[in-house]
């Protein structure tokens, strides 16, 4: 009978010993589920968590496009509601020069942009990665100098260089986004928007001349199509 119950306890005492070495990665606390040290929101919770993101990829394309004369900056901030709608914020800044055909385009302004995204993946609680599809309305606010610019002269029949300085000019469009946030490490996130935009502002007064630059758009062609590639982290 000792010989049994000796060997009992050497079971329950390996077990025990396991569960201590072994720890899940992912533990119950009162507030909620934690895996990997990040907070899980439960599927009931209409908040599941607000993401900060900052967009690499146009920062690079405009200065390597420009050798260095142009500077984009964006930040976006979506917001997880039952685990499937994410209301979007995203910001941005540019400064700088741009030049085509000999016409340069110096200027700095901002934008904003509001929308929302659905997530088309249905899966664990666990799982932070999104299969996302949206909109986005966007409008900014630019202030530029239009040189070297080539007009038709209507009475001599030939064309004159202008120069136009200390212009503004308020710019709204839509967007359709598709694309996908993906959960890398703890709260380290990645993901890429594909957008297709078009613009709105397509009335013109009168011998105004329009910057072909728009901030958050990209060239003022009235539609548009732009990439954002973001790197993240998710509170």
């Amino acid at each position: 009978m000792r010989k049994y119950l000796f060997i009992v306890f050497l079971l329950a005492t390996g077990l025990t010993a396991n569960a201590k070495t072994h720890q899940p990665d992912s533990v119950m606390h009162r507030d909620g589920l934690y895996v990997n040290n990040m907070k899980i929101y439960s599927d009931s919770a209409i908040f599941q968590g607000v993401n900060l993101k900052l967009d690499l990829f146009n920062t690079c394309y405009y200065l390597g496009r420009s050798l260095g004369k142009m500077q984009t900056y964006e930040i976006a901030v979506n917001t997880r509601l039952k685990n499937r709608f994410y209301p979007t914020l995203e910001l941005g800044y540019t400064q700088g020069e741009l030049g085509a055909t000999g016409t340069l385009w110096n200027g700095t302004g901002g934008w904003a942009s509001v929308g929302l995204d659905i997530n088309g993946l249905r899966r664990a609680i666990e799982s932070q990665n999104a299969l996302l599809v949206g909109f986005r309305v966007g409008t900014s606010i630019q202030q530029y100098d239009l040189t070297n610019v080539n007009v038709e002269d209507s009475y001599w029949q030939k064309e004159v260089e202008m120069q136009f300085t200390n212009q503004k000019r308020t710019e709204c469009w839509g967007e359709i986004v598709a694309g996908c946030q993906v959960n890398v490490y703890s709260g380290l996130t990645m993901g890429w928007y594909l957008r297709y935009k078009l613009l709105f502002t397509r009335k013109v007064a009168d011998g105004e001349p329009l910057p072909y630059f728009v901030p958050g758009y990209g060239y003022r062609d009235f539609t548009q199509w732009g990439i954002s590639y973001y790197i993240g982290w998710k509170f």
